[in-house]
């Protein structure tokens, strides 16, 4: 049976050329642990950014420090291998100088959100169009399996040996907070949905964040088993589709309704309760996309699957052309002497 995701898929993409995804391999050795997630992630941000119609050289993929910064080397196009917690600052001067350029930025828990976490606010906030893929496996892999901002409260790692004792980021929640247009939760296993949403951020003008459950084998292997293997993620997450209420379970016997601003799951296999009665998704409503982000880490709640949020407002790479045009406009901009002096100076004879 087909889905919506399906239908989307499918759709043509307009474009001035035509490419396909090994137009977007380098030609060198991927080199992740075997049955990494990233592979999958790799793979289907080729496929998607080849049915864009966009040359080659109009793009550029951005890193940090960690397993996921490697992804520039893996892509035939521009790209920059940068600092620890730094790319989000360097593609946004990227994207800022060419705002022609498609310019993506791939991370990780640990680099996007503790050393590079206040970048990661403030380029949500404001709104700097960029497409954000932030690889989840809830520890750091590459410095050999510490505890990472995502780490569950208890979790074993080589630096929480007693157990973890932070309370996780819910890097959906923190992106809603921190502002950004767009917002969504895609895993390694679902090739269909991941596809979906790097399409839905291509092709978003501002801040596009998908937060990527990556399974690391050999770390933390099976960290998001519940929510993304098949014979136990229709019970405990919920995929999220504009317009449609949130139903999930094995046999779609469950639904999500709201108790005033509180989820809760209600049966409809018992007579009280029906479709008519669940909450119904709306990407451009904030306040539901919090609740629905909150019930990330809910014992009682299923997981949250695909966009939370989506709305267009001007991006920061717009403002900084008007303004530039603006002041670019009125008398003596272009005066250089008088622009080194600035208002208040003095000559010293």
């Amino acid at each position: 049976m087909r889905t919506l995701i399906d239908e989307i898929i499918d759709i043509p993409h307009e474009g001035l050329i035509e490419t396909t995804p090994k137009d977007f391999k380098a030609p060198i050795e991927v080199r992740w642990c075997a049955g990494c997630g990233g592979y999958s992630i790799l793979s289907q941000t080729q496929r998607i950014i080849s049915t864009l119609g966009i040359p080659k050289e109009k793009f550029v993929f951005i890193s940090g420090i960690g397993c996921s910064s490697r992804f520039p080397y893996y892509m035939d196009v521009y790209g920059m291998h940068t600092l620890h917690g730094r790319a989000l600052p360097i593609a946004s001067g990227v994207k800022i100088a060419r705002p022609d350029l498609s310019v993506w930025v791939v991370t990780g828990d640990g680099d996007g959100l503790s050393i590079g976490g206040n970048h990661f606010i403030h380029t949500a906030r404001r709104n700097v169009n960029l497409q954000v893929i932030l690889f989840n496996n809830a520890v750091y892999s590459l410095t050999k399996g510490q505890y990472s901002p995502t780490s569950l409260e208890g979790q074993i790692t080589k630096s929480s040996p007693l157990g973890v004792l932070d309370n996780p980021f819910n890097p959906a929640a923190l992106a809603l907070g921190a502002g950004a247009s767009f917002v969504a939760r895609a895993f390694d296993r679902d090739v269909q949905t991941m596809q979906y949403m790097y399409d839905r951020a291509a092709k978003h003008k501002g801040f596009a964040f998908v937060e990527n459950y990556t399974n690391c084998v050999i770390y933390n292997d099976g960290a998001f088993d519940l929510f993304t293997k098949k014979d136990t993620r229709k019970e405990h997450s919920v995929e999220m589709v504009h317009g449609k209420p949130l139903i999930f379970g094995e046999n779609n016997d469950k639904g999500i309704r709201l108790d005033g601003f509180t989820p809760q799951v209600v049966s409809l296999t018992d007579g009280n309760w029906s479709a008519d009665d669940l909450l119904v998704h709306n990407e451009q409503d904030s306040t539901l996309a919090f609740i629905l982000a909150n019930m990330t880490y809910s014992e009682n709640l299923p997981r949250p699957m695909g966009v939370f949020h989506a709305i267009e407002r001007p991006t920061y790479e717009e403002k900084v052309e008007a303004q530039l045009e603006y002041y670019g406009s009125q008398p003596g901009a272009n005066d250089l002497v008088a622009l080194l002096k600035g208002e208040d100076f003095w000559e010293i004879v």
